[in-house]
């Protein structure tokens, strides 16, 4: 009997998701578990105190962006033999859209990378953080070790 049947893998394509995404590769392989993919940009607004209020990026660098995101995608799904339709790419906050997409997904397991942060940046919150509390399946934070 396996422990999970659907495993969401957000990738954030740093430096360190090839680590994150073999062990969430491995588990999913071990569980005999479908294994999706999920990365979300980040839609962060630009302000200028010139303008007012916030101004949204610009529809070309968004563009670029997403389609620079697609070919990262197309990549490590092919590594992790995971289908162009298990490879999803979103625009919007992070934690929202791993919390919905895991929703909708009906996924068990959510795997993600966690930067270990304290102090300011624990209080000011992180998407591990917030998709482990958020999250209606279990999570797997990966710790990211920065001394290697």
């Amino acid at each position: 009997m396996s422990l999970y049947q659907h495993i969401l893998l957000a990738v954030d394509f740093s430096e360190y998701h090839q680590d994150i995404s073999e062990k969430a590769s491995e588990i999913a392989r071990q569980n005999n578990a479908k294994l999706t993919l999920l990365h979300v940009v980040d839609n962060l607004p630009i302000t200028d105190a010139s303008y007012g209020p916030i101004i949204p990026f610009d529809t070309d660098l968004t563009e670029q962006l997403m389609d620079n995101c697609k070919k990262r995608m197309a990549k490590l799904g092919a590594q992790l033999q995971v289908p162009e339709e298990r490879q999803i790419i979103q625009l919007g906050s992070p934690r929202l859209e791993i919390l919905g997409s895991a929703e909708e997904l009906a996924v068990d397991l959510i795997v993600l990378g966690s930067h270990g942060k304290h102090g300011l940046a624990l209080l000011l919150g992180s998407t591990a953080n917030a998709v482990l509390h958020g999250a209606q399946c279990d999570v797997l934070a990966v710790r990211i070790n920065h001394n290697d």
